[in-house]
């Protein structure tokens, strides 16, 4: 069955708490499976997600602070020993290949073949295309070298009933329309695609990590439908999100209101932190953005927006 979400393994920063894990979000999408930032613990999390090795095709580091990457001596071990056959691709940037090279080959275990390094460097990088989605990189701003994510699903049609129905065409000639573009009537007149369709927007996600606001994270969040951010400090705290390369509340929102995203996903939330400021970080973020907001919580599941319609 075609699934699209957002399962949140981890949802800390720097330091976990006992309500958080350090990161880990898998972006579970029509049977393929994006990890991003695996943080220690994120095996275990996997576990109690109800969740296995065999439903990664894709590790997705933005940077080598310990909070993003910790996790991944156990996974890359975890693939191994389960067996798991089909490629997994990992994405890190490539001025950390030495700390990959570290994390990868942490202790002693049995090697797997399956996994595909793909580092990335530059401004921005395209790291896949075409099907069932493209995945490009773009470098944002913090102390190390970090990159965002933008999965983002080719456009499509939909076809539309009432005109095949007006237009006679029908049964196979529906098919052979959506392969060729074009076909020939019943009653002899061409018929084209773009008769009896309306284009489909392909769904877009992005995920930004730890960053100061910079153009790459609003290149990043243009027009997505879901924009998994960190919000590490609140606003009161902004110089000092400068200063550590992050971002706040309030600045997550104003990125999702300029960006024009569908929803608002806040995540990577400080240990300063209690349960109790919880409702600050949407309250903040909601002076900017007027969209859904959800803030994560470990274990959450958060199901992609429905499709938007074409402008």
């Amino acid at each position: 069955m075609s699934v699209r979400e957002l399962v949140v393994l981890g949802s800390a920063s720097a330091v976990p708490t006992r309500h958080r894990n350090h990161n880990g979000y898998l972006l579970r999408w029509d049977g393929h499976g994006v990890l991003f930032d695996p943080g220690e613990g994120t095996q275990r999390q996997m576990v109690m997600a109800g969740l296995a090795a065999n439903d990664v095709d894709w590790i997705c580091v933005t940077h080598f602070h310990g909070d993003h990457c910790l996790g991944v001596p156990g996974l890359v071990q975890r693939i191994a020993r389960d067996g798991v056959a089909h490629p997994v691709h990992a994405v890190f940037p490539a001025s950390g290949a030495r700390y990959w090279e570290r994390l990868r080959h942490a202790t002693p275990h049995r090697e797997s073949d399956v996994i595909v390094e793909t580092p990335v460097g530059g401004e921005r990088a395209a790291v896949a295309s075409g099907e069932p989605f493209s995945l490009v990189a773009r470098r944002l701003s913090h102390p190390v070298e970090a990159y965002g994510y933008r999965l983002a699903e080719p456009d499509g049609v939909t076809m539309l009933p009432e005109r095949l129905a007006e237009l006679g065409v029908r049964g196979p000639l529906v098919r052979r329309l959506q392969e060729d573009g074009r076909v020939t009537a019943p009653d002899g007149r061409t018929v084209t695609l773009e008769e009896c369709s309306a284009r489909r927007p392909g769904q877009k996600v992005a995920f930004v990590m730890d960053t100061r606001l910079c153009d790459g994270v609003f290149e990043l969040a243009d027009g997505v439908d879901m924009l998994v951010i960190e919000s590490t400090f609140l606003d009161e705290e902004a110089a000092l999100a400068t200063e550590y390369g992050h971002l706040t509340a309030g600045q997550a929102g104003e990125v999702a209101a300029r960006a024009g995203v569908g929803r608002l996903v806040l995540t990577h939330f400080s240990e300063r932190y209690r349960p109790s400021d919880e409702p600050r970080f949407t309250e903040q973020a909601a002076r900017h953005f007027a969209g859904e907001i959800t803030l994560v919580h470990d274990l959450d599941r958060i199901p992609l927006p429905p499709r938007r319609t074409a402008h």
